[in-house]
């Protein structure tokens, strides 16, 4: 299974901010979508950085409020972990478990193409297993 086959089937869309926006502007995108990470991207097709909403409680905790009215270039994680759509999904499994990221950009030749989740790996595997079971029990009740 490779992460290509997830993206197959959650699609590619990906909600972007720019490093200049305001962290508030950030929040409003997270609720907007209902999400809880965005990549940071200046336009480029490039990732940036990443910032997720423990992001903004960790910097909250440490900085207080005035944290909301600053740039997510602040609070952005810029060592961002990425895949390809070659990647097996098992190793990004791993990978995600490991280092416990939830969040995982997609790249080809450098540029964003998606972005797989956590649920979204779940999500995948929940299916392929009750896939397997169905074709089990059509097998034993042959």
């Amino acid at each position: 299974m490779r992460i290509s086959d997830v993206v197959k089937r959650k699609g590619d869309t990906v909600i972007t901010v720019r490093s200049d926006a305001s962290v508030t502007a950030l929040l409003d995108l997270l609720a907007e979508h209902g999400i809880g990470a965005v990549v940071v991207s200046d336009g480029d097709g490039k990732v940036d950085g990443i910032v997720s909403e423990r992001d903004i409680v960790r910097h909250l905790q440490k900085s207080g409020a005035d944290v909301l009215g600053g740039p997510v270039s602040a609070i952005m994680t810029t060592e961002v972990h990425t895949c390809v759509p070659e990647d097996e999904l098992g190793d990004l499994e791993h990978t995600m478990t490991e280092h416990r990221f939830r969040h995982v950009p997609v790249v080809v030749d450098g540029q964003l193409r998606a972005i797989v989740s956590i649920g979204d790996v779940v999500k995948h595997r929940m299916t392929d297993l009750q896939a397997e079971r169905d074709q089990l029990s059509a097998y034993i009740q042959q």
